[in-house]
C-alpha cells in the first residue's frame, strides 16, 4: 500500500506542477492586463452566472448542442464523486464514497451518469464527424477529438474498474447495474476471481492516468472554459448594452495586445471556439472578412505567441487583425448575446477601431460621412437648415419644442428628415400624432446627429461634440419624454448620453402609439389585413429590449404575424449599424438585407415585410429592388399598418 501511496503522491505533484504551470503560462499576460473594476453587484453576477452554466440558458438556444453539453456537464458533476474515490482510496486505505457491493445511490448515480457521459460523447462525435455545423470551420477540431478520446478514458476504465471488482468480490449489486453488465459479461468471457484482482489494478491505474492526463493536456485546450467559464460569465459587463466604454478612456484606440484590460484578455483564452458568434455575425455571413470567433482566437494566438516571446514585431492592426476585419462589423451585438461564456468580440473591434480613426486609416465612403457629421451634424451632407424641411408638407404647424414646452419631445433622426424613402413615414407619424391629439414638438434646425453610430464607428471626438450640442439644446428645452422613430437615436439618448450625466426618458415611437391604441386616441384606420412578418431592429430589440410594443401593434391592427426563424434577440442584422450604412458594401457576396429578405419569402404566406427603423426601410427596399421580388413582397414601415393611407 505504501508503494501505491508513494506513486500516486509522485504522479499527482507531477501533474500539479505541470497543469499549474501551464495554466501560469496562459493566465499571466490575463493578470497583467489594464485594470477594469468588474466587482460591484455580486449578487446579481453570481445569479447570471449560476442561470448560465448551471441551467444552461444560452447554451439551450441550440437544442442539439445544449443537450450534449448538459448530460456532460451532469454527469462530470456526478462522476467527481467516482474520482475522488479513487484517489482517496489509493491515498486511504479502506476508503469508499460508493462500495462496490453496498447499497449505496452513489454508486447508482456514477453508473447512469457515466453512460449519459457516453451518449453525450457519441452526439457530439456524430456532430463533428457528419452532421459538421457550418459554425465549427476555423476551429480545432483535432483537440475536440482529443477531448473526447481522454473523456471517454476517464469513463470507460471507472466503469472496467468497478466490472472487474464485482468479479472479484463474485457478488452482483442492483446498485452498479452498468459495471454488473459488464462483469457479467467478463464471466461469460471466463474471467476468473484471480484475473479479476488484476484487471481491477490495471483499469485503476489506467483511471488514474487518464484523469491526470485530462488534467495536463486541459490547459493548453479549448477545454480550459471548463475552469474559465464561470469567472468570465461572473466578471461579464453588467452595465447597459448600449453604452460603450466611457469616453476618454481610451479614445486613442487599442494599437498593442497589451493594451487590453484583463478581463477582455480572459474573453480571449476563455473562448470555446464553438462559433455561434460566427453563426450569428451578418458580416460574415455577407462573406465580409470578419468572424467574431476567428477573430478572438487570432487575438488570444498573438497573446500567447508574445507570452512565449515571438512575434514582437508583429503589429495588432494590419498584422494580426486585417483593417477590412474591423470595418465590417455592423455592431449588432449577436456574437455577444449568443455567447455561453460572454465574450466580447465587438467591443474589442469597436476599441480597435477608434485607433484606425486617431491614425486617420478610414475607409474613404466612411471619411466622407464623418467630415458631414463634423461640419454639417448629419452624415447625409445636408445643411442643417433643410432638417425640418419635410414639415412643408404638413397642414399643421408642429411646435418648436425651443421656444414652447412640449410633453413629447420628437427627436426626428436623419434619415427621417432627409432620406426621401423615408420622409412619407415621418409625415404620417406626425399627422398620426397630431390627430391623436399628441402634444409634441420637434428641434427643427438645432438637432444634430445623435452619434451613435459615430461613435460604433470609433470617432469618440465627432460624437462627444455631437452628443454635446444635443444636450446643450435638451437642456434648454422643457418636455416630458423623447420619442425617436430611429432606435439608433433612441439607444444613444436613453444610453450613450449617460455618460454626460443625462438620463433622459426616451421611448421609440412604437410604444407610443400602442399608448395611443390602449387609451383608445388612436384607431387604426381600415386595411387589408392579411399576414405580415417583422423585423426586430437592433439597436430596438437586442440592444433596449423593445420586443413586444411591435408586435402589439400588429395584433390591434388586424393583421396576422408570421415570425421570421430569426427573430427578437436572435434578430439578424439589416446590415447598416456601425457605421456600415456609411461604408462600400460591393464585397458581399450577399447582403444582410438581401439574405433577410429571402428569409422572409421563404415563409411562403407573408407579402409585408414590416419594420420600424428608418434604416430598416433604406437597407431593405434597396434590398427588394435588388432581388426583383416587389411583386411578392412590400417593405412597410409600422406606421403603414395603423395608418395605411
Amino acid at each position: 500500500m505504501l508503494q501505491t501511496q508513494l506513486v500516486l503522491t509522485a504522479l499527482v505533484a507531477a501533474t500539479v506542477a505541470i497543469s499549474g504551470y501551464r495554466f501560469y503560462r496562459i493566465l499571466a499576460p490575463v493578470f497583467r492586463g489594464a485594470p477594469v473594476y468588474r466587482l460591484d453587484h455580486p449578487e446579481q453576477r453570481a445569479a447570471g452566472a449560476a442561470a448560465d452554466v448551471g441551467l444552461h440558458r444560452r447554451l439551450f438556444r441550440k437544442r442539439y448542442s445544449g443537450l450534449l453539453h448538459a448530460m456532460l456537464f451532469s454527469g462530470f458533476i456526478v462522476l467527481f464523486t467516482a474520482i475522488i474515490q479513487s484517489f482517496g482510496s489509493g491515498f486511504f486505505p479502506g476508503f469508499s464514497l460508493a462500495a462496490i457491493g453496498g447499497n449505496t445511490w452513489i454508486a447508482l448515480a456514477q453508473d447512469i451518469f457515466a453512460v449519459l457521459i457516453i451518449a453525450a460523447l457519441a452526439l457530439a462525435a456524430f456532430q463533428r464527424g457528419f452532421l459538421r455545423p457550418a459554425r465549427f470551420k476555423g476551429s480545432n477540431a483535432i483537440d475536440a477529438w482529443v477531448i473526447y478520446g481522454l473523456v471517454g478514458c476517464v469513463v470507460g476504465t471507472m466503469l472496467l474498474e468497478n466490472a472487474f471488482h464485482i468479479v472479484d468480490a463474485a457478488t452482483a449489486t442492483s446498485w452498479r447495474p452498468v459495471s454488473g453488465a459488464i462483469a457479467s459479461f467478463l464471466v461469460v468471457l471466463g474471467t476468473s476471481p484471480t484475473v479479476a484482482v488484476g484487471g481491477a489494478e490495471l483499469f485503476y491505474w489506467a483511471h488514474i492516468c487518464a484523469v491526470l492526463a485530462f488534467l495536463i493536456y486541459i490547459p493548453g485546450s479549448k477545454h480550459r472554459h471548463m475552469f474559465l467559464a464561470i469567472p468570465n460569465i461572473y466578471f461579464r459587463n453588467i452595465g447597459p448594452k448600449g453604452l460603450l466604454t466611457p469616453a476618454g478612456s481610451e479614445a486613442a484606440g487599442i494599437t498593442d495586445i497589451d493594451q487590453f484590460h484583463w478581463k477582455h484578455k480572459l474573453d480571449l483564452v476563455s473562448c470555446t471556439e464553438c462559433g455561434r458568434c460566427q453563426e450569428a455575425c451578418p458580416a460574415s455571413a455577407a462573406g465580409l472578412p470578419l468572424s467574431p470567433k476567428k477573430l478572438i482566437m487570432d487575438l488570444r494566438d498573438h497573446m500567447m505567441d508574445r507570452e512565449r516571446g515571438n512575434c514582437r514585431d508583429v503589429p495588432l492592426i494590419g498584422g494580426v487583425i486585417k483593417e477590412e476585419t474591423l470595418w465590417a462589423c455592423t455592431t449588432c451585438r449577436a456574437c455577444m448575446d449568443v455567447c455561453p461564456v460572454h465574450i466580447e468580440p465587438m467591443t474589442k473591434i469597436i476599441e480597435m477601431r477608434r485607433s484606425l480613426i486617431e491614425e486617420g486609416d478610414v475607409e474613404p465612403m466612411l471619411q466622407d460621412s464623418l467630415a458631414s457629421l463634423q461640419r454639417n451634424g448629419n452624415s447625409l451632407g445636408k445643411p442643417a437648415r433643410q432638417r425640418a424641411k419635410w414639415t412643408r408638407d404638413l397642414d399643421f404647424k408642429i411646435k418648436d419644442a425651443r421656444e414652447e414646452p412640449v410633453d413629447i419631445l420628437w427627436f426626428v433622426g436623419d434619415y427621417a428628415s432627409f432620406d426621401a424613402r423615408v420622409q412619407r413615414i415621418t409625415l404620417k407619424v406626425a399627422r398620426v400624432l397630431h390627430e391623436a391629439g399628441v402634444d409634441f414638438g420637434i428641434l427643427y434646425d438645432a438637432e444634430q446627429n445623435s452619434g451613435n453610430d459615430v461613435r460604433r464607428a470609433g470617432e469618440e471626438g465627432v460624437f462627444e461634440v455631437l452628443a454635446r450640442q444635443n444636450i446643450e439644446v435638451l437642456d434648454a428645452c422643457q418636455f416630458n419624454r423623447i420619442m425617436t422613430t430611429d432606435p439608433h437615436s433612441l439607444n444613444a439618448l436613453r444610453q450613450e448620453y449617460r455618460f454626460f450625466d443625462r438620463n433622459y426618458e426616451v421611448i421609440h415611437y412604437t410604444q407610443l402609439l400602442l399608448e395611443l391604441l390602449e387609451a383608445g386616441r388612436l384607431k387604426p384606420l381600415a386595411n387589408e389585413g392579411g399576414v405580415v412578418t417583422y423585423h426586430d431592429p437592433c439597436y430596438l430589440g437586442r440592444y433596449n429590449g423593445g420586443f413586444d410594443a411591435p408586435r402589439e401593434i400588429i395584433r390591434k391592427a388586424g393583421y396576422d404575424l408570421h415570425e421570421m426563424g430569426r427573430c427578437r434577440e436572435n434578430s439578424f442584422c439589416c446590415g447598416a449599424g456601425g457605421g456600415r450604412i456609411w461604408m462600400d458594401d460591393s464585397k458581399s457576396v450577399e447582403r444582410p438585407s438581401e439574405s433577410r429578405i429571402k428569409e422572409a419569402l421563404a415563409l411562403g404566406d407573408a407579402r409585408q415585410f414590416v419594420v420600424a427603423c428608418p434604416k430598416d426601410t433604406v437597407m431593405y427596399t434597396a434590398a427588394v429592388q435588388a432581388l426583383g421580388v416587389g411583386d411578392r413582397i412590400t417593405v412597410r414601415d409600422m406606421i403603414d399598418l395603423v395608418y395605411p393611407s
